[in-house]
């Protein structure tokens, strides 16, 4: 027994109901039951269901089948998988046996089924959420494959038939005879576009196209670490492809706010931190921002302009890795442009109490000669070679002290 129910209670008619009946039956049904507008969880297999009935209530000779054999004598050969041919074969003839092993598009795909297009957009976020991760919802206006038709263009029932120019084939040869033999130009079918079909009933919902303009709100989930300018794909998010073809992928661009206080360098975080001639001299208990939130920072007695806290594992996390980099906090000491009187009267004597500055002397003498160099400039003079060093000798000269022959022999 089959636990499939009848195809004529999934389409609420009777046995006797005329082409125009079931049609119009589908419809309503279709309407109500269609994924994008019921959302009950059964809702996907009952239009699949209701899909399936149609089409084999809509074929005469599937419908007879069925009458006189129900679900049963569709599988075994009437209906399950087009006209059987001679022989028993799911096939209409020969060209159909061939074509299944030699012809018709991408393997295991519709002919001239093509893959849709790859979409791209960019997302906002701001410096924390790329940071910490975070899930983001976006709409997207994009072509997907009908759920009436399958992506087949043909109403249900109405399969594709073969098209006569190409004979399935989706191209056209051309055979041109020159000087140098004969030339075979091959192009696309103009008649079936490549598909190797032809649409002779479409389909009601996307009028043969094969998909429907929908705009999606899709949830993107972005890891902890991103950064600007990257990159997440997500893979058949794009366009739909055409015939039943595959859909392409979605890059969204991420976009990240600055921060009003922090800086990114990888996975470091770079805070900059103002400080006084005052502070930086004397040391101070101050706050600083954190990925945290602010925090109490101790800066020690006599920090100089520029300096760099390294504070471990305070940063960003690792994008892909493990671990977290660290907070850079640089010191920015700021030297007052304008001072009260008694700023200027405290400034004065507290440059009294340091001491001067080393005054301003020749400059400098050059390094001393070694002994070593004293002793050879001694020889040479003694030599009668007066003015000329050892290191300024020629490689003639010093073949000679090598050897020991004076230059005057």
């Amino acid at each position: 027994m089959s636990s499939k129910r009848d195809y004529y209670e999934v389409l609420g008619v009777a046995r006797t109901a005329t082409d125009d009946e079931l049609k119009k039956a589908y419809r309503a049904l279709a309407r109500k039951l269609h994924p994008d507008v019921n959302r009950e969880p059964d809702a996907e297999a009952r239009f699949k269901d209701l899909s399936e009935a149609y089409e084999v209530l809509s074929n005469a000779q599937k419908r007879q089948i069925y009458d006189r054999h129900g679900h049963q004598g569709l599988r075994a050969g009437g209906g399950g998988g087009g006209p059987t041919g001679a022989e028993g074969f799911p096939f209409g003839d020969i060209g159909d046996i061939l074509e299944s092993f030699f012809g018709g598009g991408v393997p295991g795909g519709r002919p001239g089924a093509t893959r849709g297009a790859d979409l791209r957009t960019q997302l906002e976020l701001t410096f924390e959420e790329a940071v910490f991760g975070c899930e983001k919802e976006l709409e997207l206006p994009r072509w997907e494959n009908c759920l009436i038709c399958d992506g087949s263009g043909a109403e249900p029932g109405k399969p594709p038939t073969r098209c006569t120019s190409c004979n399935g084939s989706g191209e056209v040869r051309r055979v041109q005879q020159s000087l140098f033999g004969q030339f075979v130009n091959v192009t696309p079918c103009d008649r079936c576009r490549g598909a190797g079909q032809v649409v002779t009933h479409r389909c009601v919902e996307c009028n043969g196209r094969g998909s429907v303009r929908k705009t999606r709100r899709l949830t993107v989930t972005v890891p902890a670490g991103v950064d600007n300018e990257m990159e997440i794909r997500l893979n058949g998010q794009g366009e739909g492809g055409e015939r039943g073809g595959p859909s392409g992928n979605l890059y969204v661009r991420l976009q990240v706010n600055p921060h009003p206080r922090l800086k990114r360098d990888g996975a470091d975080i770079i805070c900059e931190l103002p400080l006084n001639v005052a502070q930086a001299a004397l040391g101070a208990e101050v706050m600083i921002p954190t990925l945290a939130g602010d925090e109490s920072f101790r800066v020690p007695a006599g920090t100089q302009h520029g300096h760099e806290f390294r504070l471990r594992d305070r940063g960003a996390p690792r994008l892909q890795r493990s671990g977290r980099g660290q907070l850079r906090v640089v010191t920015k000491v700021e030297v007052p442009t304008t001072l009260t009187e008694k700023q200027r009267a405290l400034f004065t004597s507290l440059g009294e109490t340091f001491a001067p500055p080393p005054a301003a002397g020749p400059p400098p003498t050059p390094d001393p000669v070694t002994d070593g160099e004293t002793s050879a400039q001694s020889a040479d003079t003694a030599d009668g070679r007066k003015g000329k060093s050892r290191k300024g000798k020629g490689i003639i000269d010093k073949v000679r002290d090598a050897l020991g022959i004076d230059g005057d022999d």
